[in-house]
């Protein structure tokens, strides 16, 4: 199976508002970045987690925790996997009683999001969590709802949106495109 790409929807300089406008909105929902933090999703979650904080930090001036989660094992198609990629958790601070900004590039079925929200929790009990994503592109399996969109991008089932992140595919940029059979 191939990519076969059909528009970009994102470019670099659309991503970066994109992060700078749901920066603004985190601090005004939770007037301020006091007990945040922000936790993104392996793997292309983190590096927009910490382009967040970044961001956050330039405008609050206040340095927030990031952490990374791997959700490999807490997924309900985990079974169907024989070698699941597993890239390891990374959560240095106490999650209990803060507020935690779960980060993802794409929204989809819901089903990361909620295996998101399970593995938080072993780690303890948030005040409250939340949901920033870069795309939103429907088709939700489970009632679960961001409360950050870069963008909302209307998509067929059949379509697949790739976000690239300049840290791991050396551009920004978000595509949408098909599986072709032919490579």
């Amino acid at each position: 199976m191939s990519f076969k790409p059909k528009a970009t929807v994102m470019d670099s300089d659309a991503m970066g508002r994109a992060i700078t406008r749901i920066a603004h909105e985190v601090l005004e929902r939770n007037r301020g970045a006091e007990n945040l933090a922000l936790v993104g999703i392996r793997n292309r979650g983190i590096f927009f987690a910490q382009r967040l904080a970044s961001k956050i930090a330039e405008i609050e001036g206040v340095n927030i925790p990031v952490g990374a989660l791997d959700i490999s094992f807490y997924r309900d198609d985990v079974s169907t996997h024989l070698t699941p990629k597993v890239y390891g958790t990374q959560i240095s601070f106490d999650v209990t009683g803060r507020t935690i900004i779960l980060v993802d590039d794409v929204l989809f079925t819901g089903r990361t999001v909620r295996a998101s929200m399970d593995a938080i929790m072993d780690f303890g009990r948030p005040a409250a969590i939340q949901l920033a994503v870069m795309i939103d592109r429907g088709h939700r399996e489970l009632p679960i709802r961001a409360d950050y969109v870069g963008k909302s991008i209307p998509t067929a089932r059949r379509e697949r949106v790739q976000v690239n992140v300049a840290e791991v595919d050396g551009e920004d940029s978000v595509v949408i495109g098909e599986e072709s059979d032919i490579g």
